[in-house]
């Protein structure tokens, strides 16, 4: 199964504290190209590439009080289409179980990542960040269609009938 990114490209914007300035000044290096495509941030980070790039940037809710999650969310639901993610390694983050599972999320789904610049830099500058691109999407259609044991004793779905607890 494959879908077709555009030219036009969603792209999702991260960084931690400690990573937030580098993120500005890779943002300020490749305005131009950030120009042609839609950006989206979590809270802090995105209200500062507003200000900094002077383009628009759809913020969600800053990373620790649920912007990872969110941004996870629309990578999931196919509305990110590319992420650059500058997460600090050397610095503990309260929302930690975030961070990875906005990692993993941007794995299973096959969405380019970038966390350092070097990435950045090197996605940034393909060809395919401005031409179309068939991007394979994984089928999950059997994990999704897997019988759970006991599943069926708790809630079957088909008729609505639901369990009812047990009495001693």
């Amino acid at each position: 199964m494959t879908m077709e990114l555009k030219p036009r490209k969603r792209i999702g914007l991260v960084a931690h504290d400690n990573k937030k300035l580098d993120l500005i000044e890779w943002a300020r290096f490749n305005r131009g190209m950030l120009a042609k495509h839609d950006l989206v941030a979590t809270g802090t980070t995105g209200t500062m590439l507003q200000r900094e790039l002077d383009l628009p940037v759809t913020c969600l809710q800053s990373g620790p009080l649920g912007g990872d999650l969110q941004v996870g969310a629309m990578v999931a639901d196919g509305s990110i289409d590319f992420l650059v993610f500058f997460w600090d390694p050397l610095e503990p983050q309260p929302h930690d179980t975030d961070v990875k599972s906005l990692l993993r999320i941007a794995v299973v789904w096959n969405i380019p990542v970038a966390c350092d610049r070097a990435s950045a830099d090197f996605m940034i500058s393909s060809p395919l960040m401005t031409s179309s691109y068939e991007r394979t999407v994984p089928d999950y259609t059997a994990h999704n269609a897997r019988e759970i044991p006991g599943s069926d004793e708790i809630v079957d779905l088909d008729d609505g009938d639901h369990l009812e607890p047990e009495t001693a």
